[in-house]
């Protein structure tokens, strides 16, 4: 199990990790995990055409049955050696909800490596007090660093984004703040250093002797301050209109949606878009925004125009949902209607808060 807070490159690094096991022919299942469906992750593990198993509704430990479930079907389908399990990234206390209650009730049939929590350097430096930049309110803060306290182990990744002086002074921050926890440097884009963290948590076991002191009223109201929107969406050519480049088309949508939010002074979680040919989900272009203040980034392209596309939009950030919706709306308009000149038809869109986590099970080194 991976995790990480929204926007630190989890669904990157699993996937290079999943290409670093299938070269040493190790069998590879995906678990993705949200609070709603249609979901860019596991579109992206499915055009990389790794075997996909996506848990909506609630996270991993409010849904643990059905992450019993997905593992159960991905054993019977491609029985797997491993299994690479990706958590909502605002979700906390996975060791005792997840971890431990696998180990406790599945022993026999699975092993449970140590725990990694990902962070955006940016955003970590913000939250550590080393940036002044924009930053999430108390309680969601909260969540942020009780990911960090239940790490074994912390990954900073993007190290493209921070000079060596601002390496340093992070990696000596969250080491002297979680000195339980091992740190790794990485960038999940680029490949580097990402080797001796996978070989690392391929050696690791899940630690049963440490469990999180968490406050769940200030956790369920940390996840209540966010905002989710996903939407599924047709694209098709009108009005003598042949092809379109979906590569521009995601970072135009991209644009308009951050100009919105820059607007209304809303701090972005993590918006990613993904567009395929209707039909193809294997020919993909994505697009990632991680905070307010950045520009949205392509990590998949098509190499060619395409002449229809389907559309995957999850936005997570922290205000009200219909604020997403009005932003969504507005920018899916001006962009694919008016500037492209197509035609879009909203298949499925949802928008909401996370409501109270309810756990399914929750163990503690006292009660194994």
């Amino acid at each position: 199990m991976i995790g990480g807070f929204l926007g630190a490159g989890k669904t990157t690094l699993i996937q290079r990790f999943a290409r670093y096991l299938a070269d040493k022919k190790q069998t590879v299942g995906l678990i993705t995990n949200d609070q709603g469906a249609g979901l860019v992750d596991s579109a992206i593990g499915r055009s990389n055409r790794f075997p996909v198993q996506e848990i909506s509704g609630g996270c991993f430990c409010c849904r643990f049955n059905s992450l019993i479930e997905a593992a159960t079907t991905l054993t019977e389908e491609t029985r797997p050696d491993i299994l690479l399990a990706e958590p909502v990234g605002s979700c906390t206390d996975l060791v005792a909800t997840v971890s431990l209650p696998l180990q406790k009730i599945y022993g026999d049939d699975y092993d449970v490596t140590a725990f990694s929590v990902l962070v955006d350097p940016i955003r970590a430096a913000r939250v550590l007090g080393l940036d002044d930049g924009r930053k999430f309110s108390e309680n969601v803060t909260y969540i942020y660093r009780k990911q960090l306290e239940e790490a074994d182990f912390i990954v900073m990744n993007k190290l493209d984004l921070l000079s060596d002086d601002e390496r340093i002074q992070l990696r000596e921050a969250l080491e002297k703040e979680f000195p339980h926890a091992e740190v790794f440097e990485l960038s999940a884009r680029g490949g580097e250093g990402c080797e001796e963290w996978f070989e690392a948590v391929l050696a690791s076991k899940s630690d049963v002797n440490r469990s999180l002191d968490i406050d769940y009223d200030k956790y369920g109201e940390g996840e209540a301050l966010l905002g989710w929107l996903n939407a599924t969406v047709e694209i098709k050519c009108a009005g003598g209109v042949d092809e379109f480049d979906g590569n521009e088309l995601l970072v135009d949508l991209g644009n308009q949606l951050r100009e919105s939010f820059e607007n209304e002074g809303t701090e972005v979680a993590h918006l990613k878009m993904t567009l395929n040919p209707i039909g193809d989900p294997y020919e993909l272009a994505a697009i990632n925004l991680v905070r307010g203040n950045s520009a949205p980034e392509l990590s998949h392209r098509h190499y060619e125009p395409i002449d229809d596309g389907e559309l995957l939009l999850n936005i997570r950030a922290e205000v009200d949902p219909e604020t997403l919706e009005r932003a969504a709306d507005a920018a899916l308009e001006k962009v694919i209607a008016i500037d492209k000149g197509l035609t879009f038809r909203i298949a499925h869109l949802e928008h909401f808060r996370p409501g109270m986590p309810k756990p399914t099970h929750r163990f503690t080194a006292e009660t194994l």
